[in-house]
């Protein structure tokens, strides 16, 4: 007995130690507590790294460490420069030995400090980051995001992104390997889901869904409101958080809207799922109004499908591939109000074409889950092991 503990000992004090950075405050990133599970699950001891940011939910138990930075600023210019101090601070306080940065803007502290230590560093990129909308306007600010991105991203030991569109452009931009892991999630069981009746759904109308943690101004979900005024019939769900929803309140505060429209805070991903399995239609309507929306591939696409939830979405380019492949609901061309109800009215109607899309998704959601995509990340982690 004693010699067996020595021995798991011998082997915890082996394991290399993998730090995972991320700028948000580790609540509902499903992306990167996979991330984290997988580098357990393959040999790491894990530690992710956040920020702790005003109002942040207590985390639930991971297999792995967390922790989050107390900062002073929250926001703007000055966040961003003290997250890279105190992100450098700690990583180079700390015994690591593998990086996992994900996005841009934690990805300097982890290259400095790989590089001095002489450890893999790996970088995660969820978006087209210089391509956000925050910098369309701002030419200073995105010239030096861009900078920052052309002096790391041919360091770093591996770069991965969640899509094939950003991943060709970095291909071209860099000449480099990049690899693509997208954002699926894992199969979902359909065991004790709670009913519509448990969940205060209302049963003798469409539930109508908008879920996210970037509800935010410009895609669609302004459009998707003013549509209701237009639907019969209908309640509409907009589960999540976002810069624009304090204003989507506002607008279903109106006569014509009052008890149409139903506004729930983000909340687990499992909780999340149990309304998600219940929508008649899911939406995902990003406006093409920045490179970094032309490229996405909203994770929420992959929960509706898991789901069994056909789609209403806008035409962008990743989007737009797997509803036609699949043939698992509409894409409309526009974002005006009408054109929006109608497409809901369309959707509904016909239920013949409904049921084929509720087929479809079956076959989609055996395709498109993390059991299947996680295979990338687990060839890519065995050079590291």
């Amino acid at each position: 007995m004693q010699y067996f503990q020595i021995l798991l000992i011998f082997v915890a004090v082996m394991k290399k130690q993998a730090i995972v950075t991320v700028i948000n405050d580790l609540y509902s990133d499903r992306r990167v507590d996979k991330t984290c599970r997988e580098l357990v699950n393959s040999g790491f001891e894990v530690i992710l790294l956040g920020r702790k940011l005003p109002g942040s939910p207590p985390l639930d138990a991971r297999p792995y460490r967390t922790y989050r930075l107390s900062m002073i600023f929250y926001s703007g210019v000055l966040m961003y420069l003290e997250l890279q101090i105190r992100l450098f601070i700690w990583l180079i306080s700390h015994k690591g030995q593998f990086f996992w940065a994900n996005d841009l803007d934690t990805l300097l502290p982890c290259l400095l400090v790989g590089k001095i230590r002489g450890a893999p560093v790996l970088q995660d990129s969820h978006e087209y980051f210089t391509g956000v909308p925050e910098l369309k306007h701002h030419p200073l600010k995105r010239k030096t995001w861009k900078k920052l991105e052309q002096y790391c991203y041919p360091k770093v030991d591996e770069l991965i992104t969640v899509n094939e569109s950003i991943a060709e452009l970095f291909r071209k931009e860099y000449g480099r390997e990049v690899h693509v892991i997208r954002n699926v999630p894992e199969k979902i069981s359909m065991k004790n889901i709670k009913s519509r009746a448990e969940l205060g759904i209302p049963v003798q109308l469409q539930m109508l869904l908008l879920q996210g943690a970037g509800i935010n101004v410009q895609r669609g979900a302004e459009e998707l409101v003013q549509a209701m005024q237009l639907t019969e019939n209908a309640v509409l769900y907009i589960i999540g958080s976002g810069d624009v929803v304090p204003k989507l309140k506002q607008m279903a505060e109106a006569p014509e809207l009052k008890d149409r429209i139903v506004f729930l805070d983000r909340m687990p991903h499992d909780e999340l799922l149990q309304y998600t399995f219940h929508a008649d239609l899911g939406f995902s309507l990003d406006k093409p109004l920045s490179m970094n929306y032309r490229l996405s591939l909203p994770n929420k696409i992959f929960d509706y499908i898991q789901c069994n939830t056909p789609v209403i979405v806008s035409p962008i380019k990743e989007v737009q591939q797997v509803v036609e492949k699949y043939n698992i609901g509409l894409v409309i061309q526009d974002h005006h109000a009408e054109t929006i109800a109608n497409a809901i009215s369309e959707a509904m109607k016909d239920k013949e074409r409904y049921a084929r899309w509720k087929e479809n998704l079956k076959f989609a959601a055996e395709k498109l889950n993390w059991e299947n995509e996680k295979q990338v990340l687990q060839r890519l982690l065995s050079k590291y092991v």
